[in-house]
Formats: structure tokens, sequence, C-alpha cells
């Protein structure tokens, strides 16, 4: 059965951080055949509202807005002045999707991205009852603008706090807010979850978004990914969003740094996108 969805790309793929130059992308994007751009906001003072909504108007392309939890925004740190700087960070990615169209903020805005430590049982659900208090109150915010979040599970080297879906669910029940909801990344998936399929349908009507690349963040459909599994999935919770692709260019070294991309994965960045896409749409329809 073909899945009804649409398809993203990142504009991680070929730049960062996320600017006014980075919206000349934007035609060669919808010439490859994209319904939408994932945009990364790595830094909200850079992101013209208005220059890039005549851009997505221009191109035809929808948006889909992602965050970057970095060191300063850590909604699990012990000092409150940690969680300030997020909210304060997430209120703007909510003014930016909300003035762009978009309906949801996603990323692993639970704890900052790296923060992966062995800490007691005792400490983590410090942590973990921090994560629910404080993404409660984005879950109200986000609300406040008619938005919802997509709370992202990470791998083990990048987060000790949520792994598995199982885990993300746990964490959705926990804030019990009707905005909470959830995006999957194959790239996590891969590495911590026994069964894609069932991570998926653990999940359920909460995935709002899906992220994927090969298993080894390259152009989909040249790696190890079990995308039958995937399709297998998708099509038991009836998913109907966006599928994106996210991987990184290895030109960008603060970037490239961050995810550990040491050299390049593909000859051409545009070849992975075209590739890539090409891939996913025969995939989705068979």
């Amino acid at each position: 059965m073909a899945l009804n969805v649409t398809f993203a790309v990142s504009t991680w793929l070929w730049s960062s951080p996320f600017n006014k130059e980075t919206v000349k992308l934007f035609p060669k994007i919808k010439s490859y055949g994209y319904d939408a751009v994932e945009i990364p906001v790595e830094d909200p003072a850079l992101i013209d509202i208005d220059w890039v909504k005549k851009a997505l108007a221009d191109n035809g392309l929808r948006p889909v807005l992602c965050g970057a939890f970095g060191t300063s925004r850590d909604l699990t740190n012990e000092d409150p002045a940690f969680h300030q700087t997020c909210f304060d960070y997430l209120d703007s990615c909510f003014e930016i999707a909300s003035e762009l169209g978009a309906s949801f903020v996603a990323g692993p805005m639970y704890s900052a991205v790296g923060k992966a430590r062995l800490v007691s049982a005792e400490q983590k659900k410090i942590e973990w009852n921090r994560a629910v208090t404080n993404l409660r109150k984005v879950c109200h915010r986000a609300g406040e603008f008619g938005l919802e979040i997509a709370i992202e599970t990470l791998n083990r080297f990048e987060t000790d706090l949520i792994n598995t879906s199982e885990e993300l669910m746990k964490l959705i029940t926990d804030i019990n807010e009707p905005q909470a909801k959830a995006i999957l990344d194959g790239f996590h998936m891969n590495i911590e979850e026994p069964s894609i399929e069932h991570a998926i349908k653990t999940v359920g009507d909460k995935l709002i978004h899906v992220q994927v690349s090969e298993n080894y963040r390259g152009t989909p459909g040249t790696g190890q990914t079990n995308w039958a599994a995937w399709k297998r999935g998708l099509e038991a919770i009836n998913y109907q969003g966006v599928i994106s692709i996210e991987s990184f260019t290895p030109d960008v070294k603060e970037l490239a740094g961050a995810v550990c991309i040491w050299k390049p994965l593909v000859p051409s960045q545009d070849g992975f996108a075209k590739e890539g896409l090409e891939f996913l749409r025969k995939w989705a329809a068979e």
C-alpha cells in the first residue's frame, strides 16, 4: 500500500547556520521535487521571517521547524538560568514557526545534546522530573501560539535521558499535555531500537514528524536500514505527515564536529538530496 506522505530535506545537508543566504537553496530543493524544507533554528536572530516567508511562497515549499539544543539550552540543568535560556529560545522558535505557517517545533528539547553520562537512578529521576515540569511549561507556551512540540529521541552517545520510543512515550505520558507529540529519527533508531516497526507502533498517533537517512547518515537506500520495517510501521499507524531527509555537510566544521562527521559521506550533497528523494518516492509508492 502506498504511503500518503510528503517529503522534505533539511538545509543542514548543505549549510549551517540557517540565515538569509540559506534561502538560496530553496529553488534547488523545489527543483528536485521536495514538498517541504526543514529549517534548523540555531540562532533565531539570524532568521529574517519576512524574507524566509517570501522564499517559501515563491518556491511552493512548506516549512518544518527544528530546534538546536546546545549546552546553554538545557531543561534538566540544576541551574534554573539554563531553563530560562531554553524557554526564551523556544519562544523565539514558536514565533518563527507561527509566522511561517509551521504547525510544530521539533527536537530533543528535554536536555542539552551531548549530555551523556552514567548517573545514579536518583539523579536520573531528578533530571527526568525537571524535564517533565519544564516541558509542561513549553507545551503551554506552544499552545498559546497554536503549535505542538515534536520531542525527539537521541542515541546513547548524545543523551542519557531518552533513547527509545518506549522512553519517549513515558515522557509524553508524564508531561500529559495535548501539545506533546513525537518525532522519530531513523539514524538514532538504527542504534537503539531492536525493531523499527515496533518503535513506530509504540509511538502511534503521537508521531507528527519523521527524519531519515541511512544507518551511517548517508543517502537513503544505500545502507543497512530496514526500509520494509519502516513501511510496515508507518502503514500500521496511518502516518500521513512529512518524511524529511536529515544529514549534514562536512564542509561546515563546527556542525560536522558536533555530529562526528569526519569525512564526506557522499560525492555530492546535491546528489544526496536528489538520489535520496528518488529512493524514498519509489519506496513510499510500492
